[in-house]
């Protein structure tokens, strides 16, 4: 494994476990306020949930690097399932995180396939010829 890349995913995860921590604690009412409307479930809910899973894949991307793939994977799954809802913060002017105006919610949406490639790269997703020949779990 690089040191590139091992430096990507415990890098990432960290970020996570920080920003599900933040989820369940400083900062629910700001991830409250970043839940659309039209979403069917509870925000609060949607918000402990969340954060509960940033936590366990965060700390499972740190902690479980035989399984980078299979986490790196999900991260940048995740990635994409909440990027309608940051469309729709942009579409809607819902200020949070201090994204309050239209240009800082528009760079936002920018920012979220670097965090898809970021997940791919830190579980390996993303070798280069050589390295994909070498079997996982022998770095």
């Amino acid at each position: 494994m690089t040191f590139l890349r091992t430096a990507a995913r415990i890098t990432l995860g960290a970020a996570m476990v920080g920003a599900g921590i933040a989820h369940l604690t400083i900062q629910r009412r700001e991830f409250q306020a970043q839940v659309p409307e039209w979403f069917p479930l509870d925000e609060d809910l949607t918000v402990v949930g969340s954060g509960v899973m940033e936590i366990a894949l965060g700390a499972s991307f740190i902690a479980l690097p035989r399984h980078q793939r299979l986490i790196g994977g999900l991260l940048a799954a995740i990635y994409v399932v909440i990027f309608p809802g940051n469309i729709a913060q942009y579409l809607e002017g819902t200020d949070a995180f201090g994204l309050d105006t239209d240009g800082k919610r528009l760079g936002r949406l920018f920012f979220q396939p670097l965090l898809v490639l970021w997940a791919l790269y830190g579980g390996g997703w993303l070798r280069r010829n050589r390295e994909s020949r070498e079997p996982v779990g022998s770095e």
